[in-house]
Order: C-alpha cells, then sequence, then structure tokens
C-alpha cells in the first residue's frame, strides 16, 4: 500500500479561558484588592489580579473579577468557553444562580485599550449539589476500542445529551482542548465513573507520537496523570529510510484498547516505538494501570516473531519479524484475553510481510503468531488506522493489502503456500494457534497488487444478524479499497478465489466510492456510511439483507485525501426518535469537524466553520490524516498535532 497517510491529527488551538473566582454565597469576593496606580500614557493593558477559580453550590451566585492597568480608557470582554458573553463587559461577571449545567465551564477576560489586546488566565467553575460533587453523566458511554465495538461500527448508542436540536453553531462548538506532546494519531478513549485518587472521574485517555499516555477528566479537562513509555536513553522512532507517512516522529500510531476487567483498576494496552542510542529500533507492547500509568505485571513486552517461511526477510525456513521494518498502524484488539496486533511497513520499504501477534493480556507472553504472506512479500496491513475485526465466536476479520497471492488453490480452496496479500481475511483464533480459515480475494488480485490498487486502505464492518425477504438470516461484513468497489462477504462462506473472472462473493456493487477509499466505513440503523477521496459522505441502506447500489443521501461538501472516518452518535436505535447523528472530519488547511443528521446526510447540523470570528476552528497538519472523531457524554472529542479538541454544548 504505497500511499498510506497517517492518521489526520487535526491540530486544535483553543483560547486561554479565564480561571473563577472564589465566591461566598451572597456571590461577593473573598479577598478585596487595591487597584493599582495610574498607568504611564499610552501603555498596553496589563493585569495585576487575575480571575481565580469559583466552587458554589447549585443555586449560589458565582462571581469572576479582574483587576487590570494601562492607558485609559480600558474595556472588558467576558467569555464563557471561548465565546464572547452578551453584556458582560465590565471589570467583573456575575452568574447569579448557577446550575449543575454550569459545573466545568471556563472564562476568561479580554481587556483591551488602544496599545493593545490582554487576555487573562484561564479558570474553571465547579457547581456542587448540597455540598457534594455534581451528579456524574451515566455509566453507559465508554469508548474503549477504536470505533466503538469489535465490529468497527463507530456507533455510540447511549448519547443521550447530544440531538440534532441542540448541535447547531449557537447552542455548540469548541469548548476547550486537552494539551499534549506529540501528535494524536491514535482515536481518544473513554472510561466512565472511574475511581483515580479516591474521586470519580470521567476519564479521557490519550497516546501520541512521542511515546506519551495521558489521562484527563473528561468534564473539567483538567490532566489526571500522563507517562512515557519510552525505555533509559531512548527517542521515538524516526523516518525510518526517509518516509514520511508518519512524522516528524513514529511512537504510538496506532488506537490503544482498553479492558476494564484486566489488572486490579483496568489496563490500557498500546504499542510504542522507539529508538536506542546505538541505532536500534523497538517495538513494545504496554500494559498501563487505568487510574495510575504504571506498568503492570509483565509489561513492557518486547514484539519479535518467527514464522515457517521462505519469504522477505526469512533465514533458516524462518519468517522474521525486524522491528525497524514495521509500524503498528491498525488498531488494536482484545478478544477473549488476547491483545492482538497487526503490522504495516514504512513506505512499502522491502523487505517486510504481513503479520498477525497476539499476546496474553495476564503475562504479556506471546501467545499466538501468524504470518500472511510467509513464502512471498508483501501483504501488509494498514487499513488507514482502522482496527481488526472480531466476532462472537472468536473469529478476527481484516483488510490484507498488495502482495503475494498464491493462485494454485488446495482441495478446500486455500492458497496452498498460504500466501494472502490484497485478501479479505478470516482467521480463527481457537487452539493455539492462529490460522486463516476463510477469505475472498478479486480475480485480478494479481493485476490490483501490481497497480496498487489493493484493499489495504480500507477498514471493515461487520454487521449485526440480517434477514432476507425470505426470513433466512445473513452473516455478513462489508470492506473497500482504492478499486472503488464495496464488497459485502457472507462470513459464514466468503467467496474465496476463482480465477475464471467471477467473484463469487454475496454482493459486490461496482464504482461505488469513485475516489477510492482510504477509511473505514460507520454503521448505524440499516445503513453504511462511507466517505471516499474527494467525494461526498454517502449513506447506503441496507434492506433484506443487501446493501442498495446507490446512496440514499450525501453531504453537501466533499473530502480531500484521505476521505473521511465517520463516527455516529444516538439515543438507542428506536426510530425515529433516535437522534442519530453522523460526525466526520474533513482534512485540510484548517480542519473542519461536520454533524449530519444520519437519516438525511443532505441536513447538515454543524461545522466548525460556521461560527462567527473563527470560535471553532483548529489547524491540521499535513503528517496526520486519518482521525476518527469519538464521542461521549454529550462531548466530541477530536486528535490533532499536540492536542485533542473538544467539542460539546456551550451553555
Amino acid at each position: 500500500m504505497k500511499s498510506n497517510a497517517r492518521s489526520v491529527l487535526l491540530g486544535a488551538i483553543f483560547a486561554c479561558v479565564c480561571a473563577a473566582a472564589g465566591c461566598r454565597g451572597s456571590g461577593e469576593s473573598k479577598s478585596t484588592t487595591t487597584p493599582p496606580p495610574s498607568p504611564p500614557q499610552n501603555t498596553a493593558p496589563t493585569i495585576s489580579t487575575q480571575p481565580i477559580n469559583v466552587t458554589v453550590n447549585v443555586g449560589q451566585a458565582a462571581t469572576f473579577s479582574v483587576v487590570a492597568a494601562g492607558t485609559a480608557p480600558l474595556s472588558y470582554q467576558w467569555q464563557r468557553n471561548g465565546a464572547n458573553i452578551s453584556g458582560a463587559t465590565s471589570t467583573s461577571f456575575t452568574i447569579p444562580a448557577t446550575a449543575t449545567t454550569d459545573d466545568g465551564a471556563t472564562f476568561d477576560v479580554i481587556v483591551s485599550n488602544s496599545a493593545g489586546t490582554l487576555t487573562s488566565n484561564l479558570a474553571t467553575l465547579t457547581v456542587s449539589s448540597g455540598g457534594s460533587p455534581p451528579p456524574r453523566p451515566p455509566v453507559g458511554a465508554m469508548v474503549l476500542t477504536w470505533h466503538n465495538d469489535n465490529s468497527r461500527t463507530g456507533q455510540n448508542l447511549n448519547e443521550t445529551t447530544l440531538t440534532t436540536v441542540n448541535v447547531n453553531s449557537i447552542l455548540f462548538g469548541k469548548i476547550g482542548t486537552l494539551g499534549v506532546q506529540g501528535n494524536v494519531d491514535a482515536e481518544p478513549l473513554y472510561v466512565s465513573n472511574l475511581t483515580i485518587g479516591g474521586t470519580t472521574h470521567n476519564v479521557v485517555f490519550v497516546a501520541t507520537e512521542q511515546d506519551i499516555v495521558y489521562a484527563f477528566d473528561a468534564n473539567s479537562l483538567s490532566q489526571l496523570w500522563s507517562v512515557s513509555v519510552l525505555g533509559a536513553g531512548e527517542t521515538p522512532g524516526d523516518q525510518v529510510n526517509g518516509c514520511g507517512q508518519v512524522a516528524p516522529v513514529i511512537g504510538i500510531t496506532s488506537t490503544p484498547v482498553i479492558d476494564p476487567s484486566a489488572g486490579s483498576h483496568g489496563t490500557i494496552f498500546m504499542v510504542a516505538m522507539s529508538k536506542d542510542g546505538s541505532g536500534n529500533y523497538h517495538q513494545r507492547l504496554h500494559a498501563l494501570d487505568l487510574t495510575t500509568g504504571a506498568e503492570q505485571t509483565g509489561s513492557p513486552a518486547t514484539i519479535q516473531a518467527t514464522f515457517p517461511g521462505t519469504g522477505a526477510n526469512s533465514s533458516n525456513g524462518e519468517v522474521v519479524f525486524d522491528p525497524k521494518q514495521y509500524k503498528e498502524r491498525a488498531s488494536l484488539l482484545a478478544l477473549n484475553g488476547v491483545v492482538y496486533t497487526s503490522w504495516a511497513s514504512h513506505c512499502d520499504d522491502a523487505p517486510y510481510t504481513g503479520w498477525v501477534i497476539g499476546y496474553s493480556e495476564t503475562t504479556m507472553q506471546q501467545a499466538r503468531v501468524l504470518n500472511i504472506t510467509p513464502n512471498g512479500s508483501d501483504g501488509a496491513i494498514w487499513m488507514s488506522g482502522a482496527g481488526l475485526n472480531a466476532d462472537s465466536s472468536g473469529n478476527i476479520y481484516f483488510l490484507d493489502a498488495n502482495g503475494t497471492f498464491d493462485n494454485t488453490l488446495d482441495a478446500n480452496g486455500l492458497p496452498v503456500s498460504g500466501d494472502y496479500g490484497n485478501t479479505f481475511i478470516k482467521i480463527s483464533t481457537s487452539g493455539s494457534a492462529l490460522a486463516v480459515t476463510d477469505y475472498f480475494t478479486m480475480s485480478n488480485t494479481d493485476s490490483e497488487s501490481d497497480d496498487d490498487v489493493d484493499l489495504g486502505s480500507g477498514g471493515a464492518v461487520l454487521l449485526p444478524d440480517l434477514k432476507d425477504a425470505q426470513g433466512t438470516t445473513w452473516h455478513l461484513a462489508v470492506g473497500a479499497g482504492k478499486d472503488h468497489n464495496i464488497y459485502v462477504v457472507n462470513r459464514d462462506s466468503m467467496g474465496k478465489f476463482n480465477a475464471q473472472n467471477d467473484n463469487s462473493l454475496y454482493q459486490q456493487i461496482n464504482d461505488a466510492l469513485p475516489g477510492g477509499i482510504w477509511a473505514a466505513p460507520a454503521y448505524f440503523n440499516n445503513t453504511i456510511y462511507y466517505g471516499d477521496v474527494n467525494g461526498t459522505l454517502k449513506a447506503f441502506p441496507i434492506a433484506n439483507a443487501k446493501l442498495a447500489v446507490a446512496p440514499s443521501s450525501h453531504s453537501m461538501n466533499t473530502f480531500s485525501y484521505p476521505g473521511t472516518d465517520p463516527s455516529v452518535s444516538a439515543n438507542g436505535t428506536a426510530s425515529p426518535a433516535t437522534n442519530g447523528i453522523v460526525w466526520a472530519i474533513e482534512n485540510g488547511g484548517t480542519g473542519v469537524l461536520h454533524a449530519y443528521d444520519a437519516s438525511n446526510l443532505a441536513t447538515e447540523l454543524y461545522n466548525s466553520n460556521q461560527a462567527p470570528g473563527g470560535r471553532d476552528q483548529f489547524p491540521t497538519n499535513g503528517n496526520v490524516k486519518f482521525v476518527t472523531p469519538m464521542i461521549a457524554n454529550g462531548r466530541v472529542f477530536v486528535g490533532t498535532p499536540n492536542a485533542v479538541v473538544v467539542f460539546g454544548l456551550l451553555q
């Protein structure tokens, strides 16, 4: 896959919002400050007393104050969550009666005169109920893996706050940022009601290319802990052999996975690449305690592997995993106590082959290894950051990139040498070994691989059980790559390979995605959502267990390379009151978050360019391309260079 690009981490800059002042029940400030002497003529504003944090009970007043100096006259404009507050233009601002919805709001003030403008420090308002912490959002919102579940549907069906009515540029927008070091290529993850330091938090986990993992309170946006997983004297990996797909450094690229039941408090697993002072590259699987970031017993595990074969980088009948030649691009999968990793190359730099390697969650020892091109070459697993899929029977599915495919088949229709380049693959995890049990590849697979129009740029979705018009139940999966086609496979009989120009799969929709796919689809309410390169976001409805050959609706805007990776939020699936929203990121000089009505993509509810004054805008970065929005408990989290931008209701 020669043009694999990295997660579009859209960089975010959030205006520093002011600190809130401590108040008595009357709203009176706890302290007074003598105004400073008059400043010299023609001096820009300075602030001698910044606003400070406020903690009040529900119903009490909260006052925020500032003392500033500079050439008169001074003007003041208070902001809440980065947005101007109408009429708040004096040295203080008071909320007469606070509500629980004010909890976590941030305030600042812009002080201006003829000589300049200055923004005060950021501060937070905490609103308690009867002396106790405010009620926490429900436990239901947990995002523990890429695209929400092992089917990779991308849907959060427990979103009760964000609706098709309140997601608009008046009520919804950028409310803060989570500042980090390094590009955020991985989708942020979310755990509700996690106890850290004796306090219950809703926690957002962020991993970066600087090999740093962070935990933030999702309500206050304050940092709870951060941990570097670099070894002593090591740095993140560099652009191996000059490859610019992941730049400027390679650390944690793929989305981690969380198992709340692993360890004493739950565990987050991630793969980190590093380089030591002698120029040696390392790939390690880390397991960190959710509450402290401490390495769990047996962590980290150094990733190394061999597999029987005579293919690329083999020796004495064994293909050897070389950590320098690979990056962990596809997201991690946790399945039945094993964490599975899969491996892409750096810019197709030979030698490399296709690896899936699993490690025990409890011992961190290598549990299973499979190479899908052991007697050939290439066949790496990119999927533009999407994750390996898994069904309830423990089978794993994924799309494999251009590489060797054995056209000679055995009696079971499997390639005789075990080489599966450019293939939709199903592998079994039963027993102690991984094995390919079924697959689909198109009859022109060799020419597709030669022309670099393979499946490996896209991710797949496993559909829920579907019934056709005769009442027959089907177990289906959907995938697409660079060749413009959508492939729907029957997971019980995927179609294998037929050299006679006959693709014997469940359903094939030709030229449905003219720009090609460098992303994964989302699924919601019998609809598949795809965003191809330089094309619109498209909705393909499903009826009688068949995908429509043409979209039922599409967005009015298009998405440049790499297209878009949609996510869905909804309050259940009961039609019509689902409040289904499809979220998508547009790449470009300025990143754009879009929100569409899931029932009709032509209805755009919001985009981050709509608010005046660039209130919700955030910059993007040419090195980061595959961004998946994460939605939980009324907020949308978007990875960017050196930050995660947070969107939510403004009031």
